[in-house]
């Protein structure tokens, strides 16, 4: 019997409509895209499926054989742009299969052209395209065109232990684990044969979680110290608290009770605590200056002859005695140095010396950040030593007057809006110096009112005299910054076989992905790096370098986005960052900030950021987890805006006061809140120091903590947290989207086990051995990240291995 139009079913009709629908709303886009000079596709399927929907409507049989056609001409075009990567994959074809399903399905399929059977050869083919499809989508989970499968050998892995340089497998003395930073562990108890066997020992709370009214954002990224029987941790809020290593009691608290009320503060954290020990020093390593470095009083009093050194969100610097975490009467004014001195009256909460100062026998050596696109009119980003014992300044590097390093005289300023060093500093005490990865003058798109010093020294690793301050050398990785690329991660120490025999090495890795290796002795690059031009142009009366330095070991992206790299849940909000891809300028790497919008590839969040990387001083192993996500950075005149944010957020639209321009930074979304480029967007990987090539690289993390429903699927998420080596040949690594702590082969990168973090991991990790009870434990912060839009919490966590029966 054949049906009329009149007895259309009420679902062929909202079929009719709702593909009418997707085709108008794909057919306009597409031509909005066309008309920026982007693809054809989205214009002709949006048109195809629209008249797909008029035949439909007029019972067509027509319409089956248009939509096949629309269906396998999608294929084709998905296979052509992006081969046959699953995540690139599906956003591409999943409508249209789904789609194509629903008209197949007897109820639907039978009532278009009533009398014809759905098993004529228009389904026939819609049939095919569905199992084409299908078979597509198979296929391209067994492709993994992002990954590196190489391998460390045998012979290479074999070799294990505790270097000369490194220190006790009990101990963990400093930020990065010892004086080098290679956040190496020397323990070998916990293996890749019984890893799988790790099981929570303990978790102890903090108390410190995020309160009503915090000025800024909340981030937890302590890096445990282990000293003794104890742990040292610090938090968001400046509390040092002293646990048990093995049962995690608390021992001690100290808490400053810092300003809360600063109106600027950018963030609320403590990234670590800073040792020193003065029965460790056999003998002075560095030449006391008259008056400057007093020795040591033949009968040291008992207390504070282990101290620890913990900076403040509010700008102080405090010695607490190691044992009960009571202030260090002898430092400073009642065991506390005030960091504003000399940096003008507003320097609080803006002036932050977020990360743990370097310590060496003699001197205790602090920077800080200073907030980012706040105003051209800011404090400086001086460098001071000051008397490990007594707290009196020593000699400060100004980068503003870098040649004057004697103590400020008082009621004398530093140097306003210099370069500002807010990240982990490393120290040779052997060579005497100590390098400081510095940072922008803010604001950090806008430079047209730096001077030569601040050029000098923006975005360089420079190379300070222990003795006297005085700059040694530096190493410029930018040139005219405009891209917020400072140096973020704290540089490690390793000493590189080479045919000649051991080359003392710094590394220091970049926001943009390079690694730079250079001979800590003078700066001279070990690998080799060139200049390469890169785009031009900018707002008037800023300039851009005509060319930019490169590594030739780097992690930079291999090649630009292109339009067929953007991405999106489904073909609708894949097409709308399209099209926010064409609007944005974007000429490659360095694409200079501009008033139109500048997609900034990578990011400022970086490739590497503070995390850094960890390395094996013995197997000569780099480990580290490269992010890729791309920002868009925007020049807003000042005419144009009323307000800005005023602090708390390094996104958002931000002041720059006394600048013609404010700054809008935000990550490159799609309509639904996710990245607009394709995944992955984070990896761990592992570099041969003796040859420098890159190993292996395999995408890390899953989606359970940021999709919907917590699908866990294996994308590779960014990273916000360090990673470290152990000597039994694995790494650990906790800091991604998702809420787990893991451990790899670093033979491989496989992943060999990971457990679930009560919040967000930003933070590093650290493993010791105990000297009372023989156990191999790791341990984490599990505090999460405000910017990071990780889950927050207070919890400090250990692993051990479950007991065999």
């Amino acid at each position: 019997m054949i049906e009329n139009n009149e007895a259309q079913p009420l679902r062929i009709i909202l079929t009719t409509w709702l593909v009418a629908l997707l085709g108008v709303l794909l057919a306009l886009g597409g031509a909005y895209l066309v008309w920026l000079g982007g693809s054809w596709y989205y214009l002709l399927a949006g048109l195809g499926l629209l008249l797909v929907g008029v035949l439909i409507h007029r019972r067509q049989r027509a319409a089956l054989w248009l939509y096949a056609l629309v269906l396998l001409a999608s294929l084709a075009w998905t296979v052509y742009e992006v081969r046959f990567d699953w995540w690139q994959m599906a956003p591409r074809i999943d409508m249209w299969c789904v789609l194509g399903l629903w008209l197949l399905l007897p109820w639907i399929n039978r009532h278009i052209a009533p009398g014809q059977t759905w098993r004529d050869g228009a389904s026939v083919v819609l049939g095919i395209g569905l199992l084409l499809g299908a078979g597509m989508a198979g296929y391209s989970l067994t492709q993994d065109y992002h990954r590196l499968p190489g391998r460390f050998d045998e012979p290479r892995m074999a070799a294990a232990g505790v270097t000369p340089n490194s220190r006790s497998v009990s101990e963990w003395t400093a930020y990065g684990g010892s004086s080098r930073g290679e956040r190496y562990a020397g323990a070998e108890q916990i293996t890749s044969a019984n890893v799988g066997r790790l099981k929570k020992a303990w978790e102890f709370h903090t108390g410190d979680l995020p309160g009503e009214g915090d000025p800024g954002e909340i981030t937890n990224q302590v890096t445990p110290l282990k000293i003794g029987d104890n742990l040292f941790i610090c938090t968001p809020h400046s509390i040092a608290i002293a646990v048990d290593a093995d049962t995690g009691e608390e021992r001690w608290r100290f808490d400053p009770a810092i300003n809360r009320q600063a109106e600027y503060y950018q963030h609320m954290t403590c990234r670590g605590l800073a040792y020193h020990d003065a029965a460790a020093y056999a003998g002075p390593l560095i030449a006391a200056r008259a008056g400057a470095l007093p020795e040591l009083p033949p009968q040291a009093p008992p207390r504070c002859t282990q101290r620890l050194f913990l900076p403040t969100n509010d700008s102080t610097l405090y010695a607490l005695d190691l044992h009960d975490g009571k202030p260090c009467e002898d430092f400073g004014e009642g065991g506390m140095v005030d960091l504003k001195v000399g940096l003008g009256d507003d320097a609080l909460g803006v002036y932050l010396p977020t990360s743990p100062p370097v310590v060496t026998e003699k001197l205790v050596i602090v920077g800080g950040s200073v907030t980012d696109n706040g105003s051209v009119d800011s404090p400086g980003g001086v460098i001071r030593a000051y008397d490990v014992r007594s707290g009196e300044l020593v000699w400060n590097f100004d980068p503003g007057r870098p040649d004057a390093t004697e103590p400020l005289p008082p009621g004398e300023t530093y140097v306003r809006s210099t370069p500002n060093s807010w990240t982990i500093a490393t120290a040779d005490e052997a060579l005497g110096l100590v390098y400081i990865p510095m940072g922008n003058q803010t604001p950090d798109q806008w430079g047209v009112q730096r001077s030569p010093e601040a050029e000098r020294f923006t975005a360089a690793l420079v190379a300070l005299d222990l003795e006297t301050g005085r700059v040694r050398w530096e190493f410029r990785t930018v040139h005219h910054d405009l891209w917020d690329r400072d140096l973020p991660s704290q540089p490690t120490l390793v000493d590189i076989e080479g045919p000649d025999g051991p080359v003392p090495a710094i590394i220091q890795p970049t926001k943009r992905g390079d690694l730079y290796v250079l001979d800590r002795r003078n700066g001279e690059p070990i690998v080799p790096v060139t200049e390469h031009p890169v785009p031009q142009g900018t707002v008037e009366g800023d300039f851009t370098a005509p060319t930019q330095p490169a590594s030739a070991l780097s992690y930079a992206p291999e090649e630009p986005l292109y339009e067929r790299d953007m991405w999106g849940g489904t073909p609708f909000d894949q097409l709308i960052c399209r099209i926010q891809f064409h609007r944005l300028r974007y000429e490659g790497d360095f694409t200079p900030p501009s008033e139109q919008g500048s997609l900034i590839y990578p990011g400022n969040v970086g490739v590497f950021n503070w995390p850094s990387v960890a390395v094996d001083p013995q197997r000569q192993i780099l480990f580290g987890a490269p992010n890729y996500l791309a920002f868009v950075s925007r020049l807003v005149r000042r005419e144009e805006v009323r307000e800005a944010r005023q602090g708390g957020s390094e996104l958002g639209l931000q002041p720059n006061h006394g600048a013609p321009y404010m700054v809008s930074l935000e990550p490159f979304l799609s309509p639904l809140g996710l990245p607009c480029q394709a995944p992955p967007w984070g990896y761990v990987t592992a570099v041969d120091l003796r040859s420098m090539d890159k190993v292996w690289q395999r995408k890390n993390g899953t989606s359970r903590d940021s999709a919907p429903l917590g699908i866990p699927l294996t994308v590779g998420v960014p990273n916000l947290g360090g990673p470290l080596i152990t000597a039994s040949g694995l790494g650990f690594l906790s800091g991604t989207l998702d809420y787990y702590l893991r451990a790899y082969d670093m033979r491989t990168g496989e992943e060999l086990w990971k457990d679930r973090l009560p919040a967000g991991g930003q933070a590093t990790p650290i493993s010791y051995v105990s000297e009372k009870t023989g156990k191999q434990y790791v341990v984490v912060m599990a505090g999460g990240h405000g910017s990071f839009g990780t889950r927050m919490g207070d919890s400090l966590v250990a692993w051990a291995l479950e007991e065999e029966e």
